[in-house]
């Protein structure tokens, strides 16, 4: 397998578990490398570091292969451009049109250098959703190839809920798959619908090296805060004091973790009030962040706290990684399995104690009392931007000055916010080329599609 964006190793990993073995990898950040070399120095770490030197000058003789020979070209481009956080940017959420999304096109050139067995690519579901989606990128180039080199790559995705497959997050992934013969992409049935992980599963002997503390001034109003809840708690629609409106932050304001149900999403760039938080009222320490992601015990992270989390928060889970890479073994390559996945946590059959919320610090009725809910629909600043309404960076403006609140609206624990989507949902797809649209007379739609 050649792995590109390697980051801090979770796709590898979960593959390498399946039976894969890592040739080379492609990564750009000094700290991911550093990961890289603590955990797996045999996984040939390139000197071609930035994926375009990399796709300008590797070759299948660099690794000892011919073209044609390559089992697994695997990666998960930059996800900014297509993430739905991304709407909180001023810059908003570009796509193909951001900067850092021109490094697909470099992945697409080591497709048509080493002509895979198999392509397999992993991003948040604006990767293959909306205006944001790169699907007729990569499909235009998965045409060519076949024009020139007679192969049949033929690209099938779907949006995976991980805990659905025993991680103990509820985290959306888009995973997009292409067989150089054409044929169907074998895809994981889901394992843990019913009974998923839960976060007490995952953390209950996790023992972490330093416990960081609670930062900010909101960090307070934690204590008063139900497991599993976030800031809507304090909103005229939650039980507790009406102290925010609703929609008027983001919605991992102040978000706790729940012992008895997968974790929420990590981020990559949590700030002093971003949750996920855990359940006894504190930022989750390294060690806890990456059991949620189902690394191992003893997976080192390069860099600082915040080049650590921002690693943990983009890598796939390890777990989910290893259930796909099953399915392609078996399918594509005839690998027999006669075990569990080797990176499950089991389920245990405890039952956690639920932690009993505090009275709000006095400190914060002097935010007490009618605040009513964002008009908008809460999809961020970066949104107004690509609907041709005010540029975002005006709206962003009008917000630090208190002339209008950004909201930020979610699926997490809602109350009468935006409903969660069903987690037994699954999205998938074969890619077909849309039909060229027929203009309509008459006004143009004011509303953003």
């Amino acid at each position: 397998m050649l792995s590109a964006f390697t980051g801090l190793g979770g796709l590898d990993l979960g593959l390498e578990k399946a039976g894969f073995q890592t040739i080379a990898c492609i990564e750009v950040s000094p700290d991911a490398r550093r990961s890289i070399v603590l955990n797996r120095s045999a996984w040939n770490l390139l000197e071609w570091a930035d994926i375009d030197s990399a796709a300008a000058h590797l070759t299948p003789s660099h690794l000892g292969l011919r073209r044609g020979e390559l089992s697994v070209l695997a990666g998960g481009p930059p996800c900014q451009p297509f993430s739905k956080a991304a709407q909180w940017s001023t810059k908003g959420r570009n796509g193909l049109r951001d900067p850092r999304a021109r490094c697909l096109n470099a992945f697409l050139k080591l497709i048509e250098r080493f002509l895979p067995r198999v392509v397999l690519i992993e991003n948040v579901p604006g990767f293959v959703r909306g205006s944001t989606s790169a699907l007729q990128r990569i499909n235009a180039a998965l045409r060519r190839i076949n024009r020139l080199y007679s192969t049949r790559y033929r690209l099938e995705y779907r949006v995976l809920n991980s805990a659905d497959h025993g991680v103990p997050q509820r985290r959306q992934r888009a995973i997009l798959i292409a067989r150089r013969d054409g044929k169907s992409a074998p895809w994981p049935a889901p394992t843990h619908v019913l009974k998923p992980v839960r976060a007490y599963d995952a953390l209950r002997n996790v023992k972490a090296i330093e416990l960081p503390k609670p930062r900010g001034y909101w960090s307070g109003l934690l204590p008063s805060i139900p497991e599993g809840m976030n800031y809507l708690y304090h909103t005229r629609a939650g039980g507790g004091i009406e102290l925010f409106g609703e929609r008027r932050r983001y919605w991992s304001f102040l978000l706790k973790l729940a012992q008895d149900k997968p974790a929420w999403t990590i981020p990559a760039q949590p700030g002093p009030s971003t949750g996920p938080f855990h359940w006894n009222n504190r930022p989750l320490a390294l060690e806890e962040l990456l059991r949620l992601q189902t690394f191992p015990v003893g997976w080192h992270v390069g860099g600082g706290r915040t080049a650590q989390v921002r690693q943990v928060g983009n890598a796939t889970p390890p777990l989910l990684a290893e259930v796909i890479g099953r399915s392609l073994g078996r399918a594509v390559f005839g690998i027999k399995y006669d075990c569990s996945p080797r990176l499950r946590i089991p389920r245990s059959r405890g039952k956690p104690v639920m932690t009993q919320t505090r009275q709000v610090p006095t400190r914060y009725l002097q935010h007490e009392g009618q605040h009513d809910p964002h008009p908008g629909e809460g999809d961020g600043p970066g949104s107004s931007r690509q609907a041709g309404g005010r540029p975002a960076q005006k709206i962003a403006s009008d917000a630090q000055h208190g002339r209008q609140k950004v909201s930020q609206s979610s699926d997490a624990p809602v109350l009468r916010a935006r409903r969660a989507p069903n987690p037994q949902s699954v999205e998938q797809h074969v890619w077909r080329r849309p039909a060229p649209r027929t203009p309509r007379r008459g006004k143009p739609s004011s509303r953003a599609a």
